[in-house]
Order: structure tokens, then C-alpha cells, then sequence
């Protein structure tokens, strides 16, 4: 098992927090880590549902799995609620995980402090496959303005910027500059 986290960094401008939808579709691309040329390009999942599975499955539920070429068993990943989340850390914690990236730490919101900066927005237990790649399809995430209206619905970062205007408080609101990458922990 291998923790990997998702995260993004943006500009954000009039814009309290950017948060990824628990219950819409991600696109990400994924590569068997034993393999230099399996790949699965552009995969969809979604994070609140799991795959459904036989009584005899000995692997706990998850949301996305593959059978690699020549493999006997199913490569999953699994999206990681608060608490297991929590828990995973710890274990990386413990044994030492990569330092390398000095924002490993717990997923959260995006908020107008962090502009520039990547921060974790979501944490994968991946089991013999390792995403490398993220791609917004749009609806897959939450934007609150500074005066708190909500823009859920048309939020869009396919193109790398989103721009609205919050009519309640009279002010242009906007991402600018998205962009994601993926950790191993």
C-alpha cells in the first residue's frame, strides 16, 4: 500500500477557499509501478461510491481497480476519508515516509493564503498501480467567494483558470494559474 496525495495550487483572487466535490467524478491517469509501459489514460472514478464486489473479494472496498497485463490480482485504489486519512499519515509517519516534499500533510481547502503554494486536497491508498496524472473535467470543485456565496455548479479548471462574479457582493471572483501534481508519501 502506498499513500499518494493529490495536490494543486492556484491563484486566488476575491475567493475564501477552493475545495474538491466528495461526490463528483476524477479523472486521473494511472501507470503499473512494475511496468515502464502500462498506463491507463485518463480514468474516471468517483469518490463516494465503491465498486461492487463478490463475497469472497478479501480486499476492502475501493473505487477504482485494474487487472495489470500478466497480473494474478486486482491493482486498487481507494479514497481516503478524514479519519483514514489520519491513520495513514501516522503509518507514513512512523516509517519514515518522504520528506522530500515539504507540503505532505493532511488534505484540506485551498484558501487565498495559500496562493502559489501546492497544497494536499486528497489522499489515495493505492495498491500496484500509482496515479500520475490529475485532469479537471470541470463540476469537481467548490469555490466560495470572500463574501461566502458559493459557486458549485459551473466551477471549471479544464483550462486552467475559472472566472464568475459574485453578484450578492458586487465583486469579480477568479482562479488563475491551476495546477496539480501527485505525491508519493
Amino acid at each position: 500500500m502506498v499513500l499518494f496525495l493529490l495536490c494543486i495550487k492556484a491563484e486566488l483572487d476575491g475567493i475564501q477557499s477552493l475545495s474538491l466535490l466528495k461526490s463528483s467524478n476524477l479523472c486521473f491517469s494511472i501507470r503499473n509501478p512494475l511496468s515502464d509501459y502500462e498506463t491507463r489514460e485518463k480514468i474516471v472514478f468517483n469518490p463516494s461510491e465503491t465498486l461492487e464486489q463478490d463475497e469472497a473479494d478479501r480486499e476492502p472496498p475501493h473505487h477504482f481497480s485494474v487487472k495489470w497485463e500478466g497480473s494474478k490480482k486486482a491493482s486498487t485504489l481507494i479514497v481516503l476519508d478524514e479519519d483514514a486519512v489520519k491513520s495513514a499519515m501516522k503509518k507514513v509517519k512512523k516509517k519514515g515516509g518522504k520528506k522530500n516534499d515539504s507540503e505532505v500533510g493532511e488534505p484540506r481547502d485551498v484558501t487565498a493564503d495559500d496562493n502559489g503554494e501546492y497544497v494536499p486536497i486528497l489522499a489515495m491508498e493505492c495498491r500496484g498501480l500509482e496515479p500520475y496524472a490529475f485532469h479537471p473535467m470541470g463540476g469537481e470543485f467548490k469555490v466560495v467567494s470572500e463574501g461566502g456565496v458559493v459557486f458549485e455548479n459551473d466551477v471549471d479548471l479544464s483550462e486552467g483558470d475559472w472566472a464568475e462574479y459574485d453578484e450578492e457582493n458586487d465583486a469579480a471572483v477568479s482562479v488563475n494559474e491551476f495546477e496539480s501534481k501527485i505525491i508519493a508519501c
